[in-house]
């Protein structure tokens, strides 16, 4: 599903170059990508995002090669198959809990399924917040309705960047359960960066990618 070769990336205008181990995950598999802030976890997440391009090495991921796609098809190709929860959630204060979903349907060129949203936020346990601003949930609240947005169209990939960050031990169990009960469910493929150890416990067979210290961002 997940296979990397010769990964490296380099900052633009720095001589500074992140390089990482060979991967393969396999469909329906579950990689914890650990290391401390700033090793690079989101780095190589965002490879296998197609968020950005490697400056050495292949990505591949369900037989796609995302070196060989432009910068619309990389977006177009994420959109039908990815699911990321990023560290920063990135929900927009100006839109209310719904539209922010309503967002990933706009950014592939589809209809809204209403339905699906209610669904999706029900899933987490935030359905009665769908009309209430980001600015007017808790730090677990968002985290869960950032994770809603991640999972709405069932990817095939899962990207968790830090998905455990801040959230107390009640909310960080509860994100990770939803983290393996959707994956078991669709069969999909898990990714999760962190140095959370309530994170690693969460998956105690998974194997690991582990970056050093001072990596990169």
């Amino acid at each position: 599903m997940i296979d990397t070769q010769g990964l490296a990336f380099r900052f633009a205008g720095t001589s500074s170059t992140l390089r990482f181990d060979d991967v393969h995950v396999p469909a329906g598999g579950t990689l914890l990508l650990r290391g401390p802030s700033g090793s690079g976890k989101s780095t190589w997440l965002s490879l296998v995002a197609g968020l950005m391009v490697a400056s050495e090495g292949r990505v591949s991921v369900a037989g796609t090669d995302l070196g060989a796609l432009s910068g619309a098809q990389r977006d177009q190709w994420r959109s039908a198959h990815v699911g990321v929860l990023p560290q920063r959630l990135g929900l927009s204060d100006a839109l209310t809990v719904f539209d922010n979903l309503a967002l990933v349907y706009f950014a592939a060129g589809l209809a809204v399924d209403r339905g699906a949203i209610q669904q999706s936020l029900a899933a987490l346990d935030v359905g009665g917040l769908a009309q209430r601003r980001p600015a007017q949930l808790s730090g677990g609240q968002a985290q869960r309705v950032a994770l809603a947005r991640a999972l709405l169209r069932r990817p095939a990939v899962v990207l968790a960047d830090e998905p455990t960050a801040s959230l107390d031990d009640a909310a960080c169990s509860a994100v990770l359960s939803l983290l393996r009960e959707h994956t078991q469910a669709h069969g999909a493929t898990l990714i999760v960066a962190t140095h959370d150890a309530r994170a690693v416990q969460a998956w105690p067979d998974a194997p690991s990618l582990n970056l050093p210290a001072g990596g990169g961002a």
